[in-house]
Parts: C-alpha cells; structure tokens; sequence
C-alpha cells in the first residue's frame, strides 16, 4: 500500500555551478530528501570561489567547490561526492587541479542501507579530463523510508557528451546497460526503484528503450512534458534530462521546474 507524500527526489545538472547562487537557493528552500546532481566540481587543493575551464573554444565559469557548497546548504543530509576525472581548472594562468564528477546527498532521517558506484563509461580518468567521450560515472543508494515503510533506490549518471550530437551509438546503448547493472546491484525486489540523469539523449532514444523493457517508465515524457532545458540553452533538442521508475502507482507527483531558472538544465521533482 502506498502511504502519503514521504519521500522526494530531485535531480539536477548544475552546470558546473554557473548559476550557484539561484540555485543554492532553491536547493535550499525546496530541501529534497535525495538530490541527485550532476555536473559537480570539486577543487579540495583550492579555496578560490571561481575558475574557469578551458577546452578549446569551450570556456565556462566553474565554482571551484560547488560541492562543498551545496553541502553547506544541506546540513542534515549526507553528502557522497563520485570524481570521474581529476584535470585543471585556471585561476588565469594558473593550474588548479579540479575533480569533475556528480554527487548524491541524503536526508539523514533517511537510513542509507546499501549503494554502488561505479562507471558507465571508460573509468576513473587521475590525469586530466581526456578526450571525448570522457568517463562517466554513475551512484545509487538503497533507502529506508520509515513513513512509508519501505525501501527505495536512487540511481543516476551523467551521460556521454559526443560532440557530434545525441544520436544513439554503440557506447551509449553499453552505458544505459551499466547504469541498469548498478541499478541492479543497489535494488532489492520490493524496492520502488528510480533511475534518473542527464542521459544527453533524445526521447526515441535506444538508451530509454533499454531501461523500458527493464520495466522502468520514462515520466518526463510520459507526463507530457515538452522540454527539460530552459533559456539558457540555446542549442537545437530539448531533452537530455529523464526520470525512470519501475512502480509508477507510487508516484504522488512529478514536475519538471522551468522557474526558477538555476541551470541550463530543469530540475526534475518526483514525491512519492
């Protein structure tokens, strides 16, 4: 039997933190029991606020502890940082050393009674970023929700960035496999299980269709929902962000937020 509103789930590309202070405020003031966030950086060598990453004509503005930072907005939770590289960032023309990866943070009063973290994509890059596509990791944990009951998992990547667009390809088919494995490895039968990320594919996407016949159903656009990026994309698709679950009764709400703007990317919010 499914109980009242107890448990909320949020996931986030945070751009690298670009537009940290809109979005620690959010973060703050929404307080979900699991953030799930991706794009995250984390400059433990550097106590800079900025620097700036460089990759040819790609240059962006990074907050060079955007970790810890969304931690100090979430005191009660327990925060799981998960590097897929460590490269350089500048402080003009100096060299920082920076880890790029995502991170989960769980609220306390929500027992973490198993996770997996691994890599869907190549492994953990020591020596700079690499080259495209770079490794991609993945993180889910296994909760107890005592309102309801019962266990949950929460399960998310960040998905390959290929440069020539998000068309399906041999290596993201055999990373939406590896995300399902560790899935798996976190999950339990009784388990509600929620799989989510920035997947940087497209609805009709092989990757979605391999989760589907797992069993799990795609509620961004099962829900009707138009577009997961908001103004500050400025790039053709509208899609990279999706929410999976394998129980969809369970499901109190879902939303897909488009103001306030705190990414490039919408946060997505199920409550079970």
């Amino acid at each position: 039997m499914i109980g009242e509103k107890t448990l909320q789930i949020m996931c986030l590309n945070g751009w690298g933190g670009k537009l940290y202070e809109a979005l620690l405020t959010y973060v703050e003031s929404e307080g979900p029991d699991v953030l799930c966030l991706q794009e995250v950086i984390h400059s433990p060598k550097s106590h800079k606020d900025w620097l700036t990453y460089r990759d040819g004509d790609h240059i962006l503005p990074q907050r060079a502890n955007f970790f810890r930072d969304v931690a100090r907005v979430l005191p009660n939770h327990v925060a799981v940082f998960c590097p897929a590289a460590q490269g350089v960032l500048w402080d003009g023309d100096q060299s920082v050393p920076a880890q790029w990866g995502l991170a989960t943070f769980v609220r306390q009063s929500f027992p973490i009674i198993g996770q997996a973290q691994g890599f869907v994509h190549k492994g953990f890059s020591p020596d700079g970023y690499g080259d495209h596509p770079r490794s991609r990791s993945a993180h889910g944990v296994r909760v107890y929700d005592y309102a309801a009951g019962r266990t949950v998992s929460v399960t998310h990547m960040h998905g390959l960035r290929d440069l020539k667009g998000k068309m399906d390809t041999p290596e993201r088919a055999e990373q939406a496999r590896k995300l399902l494995d560790l899935s798996n490895r976190v999950s339990e039968a009784e388990d509600v299980v929620v799989v989510c990320g920035d997947f940087n594919v497209e609805p009709d996407s092989e990757t979605l269709a391999i989760l589907a016949e797992a069993g799990l159903t795609e509620l961004v656009t099962g829900r009707g929902f138009e577009s997961t990026r908001n103004t500050h994309y400025k790039k053709p698709g509208r899609f990279a962000d999706y929410m999976l679950i394998n129980r969809e009764e369970a499901v109190r709400s879902f939303d897909v937020i488009h103001d306030p703007e705190v990414s490039d990317h919408c946060p997505l919010i199920l409550t079970l």
